[in-house]
């Protein structure tokens, strides 16, 4: 488990579980000094956790070996390298191979100077360490400390000084670096350089004789035991840019150097054979840069721009495809470029500055059609890349026009760029994925067991089978792989050790080919290792590792293996994966095991353990609806705590087969009282024969519902189930019953599990109240007798007889 710096309680868990987990594999921390002159013998302390059994120690390039290894303890080991003249200058990388495993990555740097380690105290700018000009020193920053040095200079002699911290890989070190004069006057700084990532330099002509004092800090004054440093002083040219950048394999160029202190220089370059990125070191009689420049070596015609071309009318002509390389040196400078283009051909731009040469330049790309200057497409960053990229097809016949320009229409005679133009090329790379997030995957096989790892393949522009070849597997080691289908990029390889395999350890370079010969492609391994993480987990710093990393192991007391299914599992369906151990006597330790990778559409538990004890356990298994029909290869993995820490093994592979459902189901609703039963009917459309009789049943019923499977054939057309509702199940709708088929073939289940069938449990009617009798009528009453005329006044008879007499 490599180091990172991040802030947070979160995170400090997270990597004390992650260290837990990791906990078989050696953990080697650091390089005690941490970079060496080449052409020199040197002891070099290693200091980790669990690296007493330490074997060896893994380069990945050529120029440094191991002449002897002491054993102090489980934190320490001691050894002797020797560091060949000729060793390449710059960043290596190398691991620890113990007899239980293989470390992560640690970087140190080879330098070209004689070294010297810091010497405290030397943080009191008037009592700084004297060290000679040419030298390397390697020191440390602490919380709030200040480093000085002190050396002499003749009036005009070149002073260089560059500092390695944060690309040591050892934690996020953000480091400062100046160049003062005994009255304190700073006379050149430096924090972030781009040429060097984070890290730092500074060059400048001596005004006079005497002393010039050089500070290392922390550029906020913070620091820690991990914030080392290698700090190079000398009279060696530092050019911060080189000029054009690249040419063709082979071939020898003019360059000119920029931003040296002495001025502009020129120099002759001679390429190499290879095409790709290539490390130059600018040399002179002065010495040699500690850290390269990027140049690139391509087999396209390549072309230097020609000024004026700053309009679309002035564009340099170029080829297409093609290289072109350029300065945007004045403050809103543009440069133009044109090639030929054919209509619907496509077309990949790029623009190699900040990211890949490491320039000042953040690049701007856009391409217009040459023949009225209409925009087709532009890009800035692409994809996180601060370079620029972009795809098109050609509009017409007839040229593309490409614009470069900064972001910020800034202007530096270091802001160098190249533009590459290409057509759509196949290509392909493996990759490792990793088991645990931002560790890279070692292969560690205990002798007379197997190991299992997972490959991934980056097809781009071409399709069709892979076949993998392994080259330079350690002694006694067998690898067990096949072809990658078409319609897959992940692939499950088996290593295997011999008992009597010796321990060993290699970097194996692993190539993949289209098993089509007619197809010229080759693929390696491309493993970033992420040694330094910033905030919200950025790749600060880390290495790319081109090989894998496979060791011979120490025996260990248990092997596993998956009892072959004898079914085949089927969409929608399940199945339980049998695993066994046999055990060495005397361990019954506790094994959890999981699945390596799960063939597309099927998911498996990733919980399950052999209990201690114990010699079997079954991972249940499932597959959807759209799990891919066909033979997988499958293996399980296997970790059980071991001496000081865990191991794991895996088993050989088995075929897990993956066929078509058994039977469509087709679902019905119902519905039923409580206490009452009814019938639910599940339709079958039987997608395959199987033999005899298949048994259908309902899963996941309310409680207090039952229904008895039933058998049914492969020409059966309905499963009909009696279901009975007792008189308090649940009511309401009850929508997760599924329906389960069931066939024994070869004395193993094939099941299919599909749902949704939906049962209504209502609650009874209340029972019905007999009507009421109707109120009898009552008897009609006799209308009463009018009561007698009161007899008339004598006055009211005279008013009568006077009206009818009218």
């Amino acid at each position: 488990m490599k180091r990172f710096h991040l802030l947070g309680l979160a995170v400090i868990t997270t990597l004390l579980v992650s260290v837990a987990a990791s906990a078989a594999e050696p953990n080697l921390q650091r390089l005690d000094p941490p970079g060496f002159q080449r052409g020199t013998e040197i002891e070099v302390v290693l200091r980790g956790d669990r690296i007493a059994d330490a074997e060896e120690v893994m380069f990945y390039e050529p120029g440094v070996t191991m002449k002897s290894l002491e054993k102090v303890d489980a934190k320490q080991a001691k050894v002797v390298l020797n560091v060949a003249p000729d060793c390449r200058l710059g960043q290596h990388a190398l691991r620890l191979r113990t007899a239980s495993g293989i470390s992560d990555v640690n970087l140190f740097y080879v330098g070209a100077l004689p070294e010297v380690n810091e010497k405290e105290p030397n943080n009191d700018f008037k009592e700084p360490q004297p060290i000679e000009m040419g030298t390397t020193v390697n020191g440390v920053v602490q919380n709030e400390d200040v480093d000085y040095f002190v050396v002499e200079a003749k009036k005009g002699q070149r002073i260089s000084a560059e500092l390695a911290g944060l690309r040591l890989g050892l934690t996020f070190f953000d480091p400062y670096l100046a160049i003062l004069n005994e009255q304190r006057f700073e006379l050149a700084k430096s924090d972030d350089e781009p040429l060097l990532f984070q890290d730092c330099v500074c060059s400048l002509i001596a005004p006079e004789d005497g002393k010039y004092i050089v500070q290392v800090r922390e550029s906020s004054y913070g620091g820690n035991g991990n914030c080392v440093y290698r700090l190079s002083v000398g009279s060696f040219p530092r050019p911060l840019g080189i000029y054009p950048t690249g040419g063709k394999p082979g071939e020898e160029i003019d360059v000119t150097w920029l931003g040296d202190a002495s001025g502009i220089q020129t120099a002759k370059v001679k390429l190499p054979e290879t095409p790709g990125e290539f490390l130059y070191y600018p040399e002179d009689e002065y010495g040699i840069a500690p850290s390269p420049n990027r140049l690139f070596v391509s087999d396209l015609p390549t072309t230097v721009e020609v000024e004026p071309n700053a309009n679309r009318e002035q564009a340099t002509p170029m080829a297409g495809p093609g290289m072109a390389s350029g300065v945007i040196g004045e403050k809103g400078d543009e440069d133009y470029f044109k090639f030929p283009a054919k209509k619907d051909q496509e077309y990949d731009i790029r623009v190699y500055a900040r990211e890949e040469i490491r320039s000042y330049l953040d690049p701007v790309v856009n391409v217009f059609q040459g023949s009225d200057g209409k925009h087709i497409q532009g890009n800035d960053d692409s994809n996180g890349n601060i370079d620029s990229y972009l795809r098109i097809k050609a509009p017409e016949d007839g040229d593309l026009v490409i614009r470069v320009r900064d972001h910020l229409n800034s202007g530096s005679p270091l802001n160098v760029y190249c533009v590459e133009v290409t057509q759509r090329t196949p290509s392909l790379t493996v990759e490792v994925p990793e088991v645990r997030q931002y560790v890279a995957r070692t292969v560690s096989i205990p002798q007379g067991n197997t190991m299992a790892v997972l490959l991934s393949a980056r097809r781009e522009n071409f399709g069709g089978d892979l076949n993998f070849s392994f080259e330079d597997l350690p002694e006694g080691v067998e690898v067990t792989t096949f072809p990658m289908p078409a319609n897959t990029n992940v692939l499950p390889v088996l290593l295997t050790a011999k008992p009597d395999a010796k321990l060993d350890g290699k970097l194996v370079d692993v190539i993949a080919r289209p098993t089509n010969e007619d197809q010229k492609i080759e693929g390696h391994v491309k493993q970033r290792s992420m040694l330094v993480r910033g905030q919200n987990n950025r790749d600060m710093w880390g290495h790319n590792a081109k090989r894998l990393a496979v060791a011979v192991t120490e025996k260990v007391p248990f092997k596993l293996e998956i009892v072959q299914p004898k079914v085949p599992i089927v969409r929608d369906g399940s199945m339980q994966l049998k695993v066994i151990v046999t055990r060495d006597e005397g361990f019954d330790g506790e094994i959890r095991i999981r699945l390596l990778n799960d063939p597309p559409g099927i998911g498996a538990s990733r919980s399950i353990k052999i209990e201690k004890g114990q010699n079997e356990a079954l991972i249940p298994m499932t597959a959807n609806g759209g799990a891919q029909v066909g033979t997988h290869k499958i293996c399980v993995l296997g970790t059980a705590g071991y001496k000081a820490g865990s191991v794991e093994v895996a088993t050989p592979f088995v075929d897990l087969v993956v066929e078509d459902r058994l039977v469509d189901f087709a679902f019905n609703k119902a519905a039923v009282e409580q206490g009452q039963e009814t019938k639910v009917i599940v339709g079958l459309s039987p997608k395959r024969d199987f033999p005899g009789e298949a048994t259908v049943q309902l899963l996941g019923l309310p409680a207090g519902t039952t229904a008895e499977p039933i058998k049914v054939t492969k020409d059966a057309e309905e499963a009909v189930f009696d279901v009975k509702v007792a008189k308090d199940a649940k009511d309401g709708k009850h929508a997760s019953i599924v329906a389960r088929i069931t066939v024994t073939q070869n004395e193993e289940p094939i099941i299919q599990t599909n749902g949704n069938i939906e049962l209504r449990i209502d609650k009874p009617l209340p029972p019905k109240v007999a009507a009421a009798a109707p109120p009898k009528a009552e008897a009609k009453k006799e209308a009463p007798k009018p009561a007698p005329e009161k007899p008339l006044t004598r006055l009211e008879q005279l008013r009568l007889a006077k009206e009818q007499g009218n």
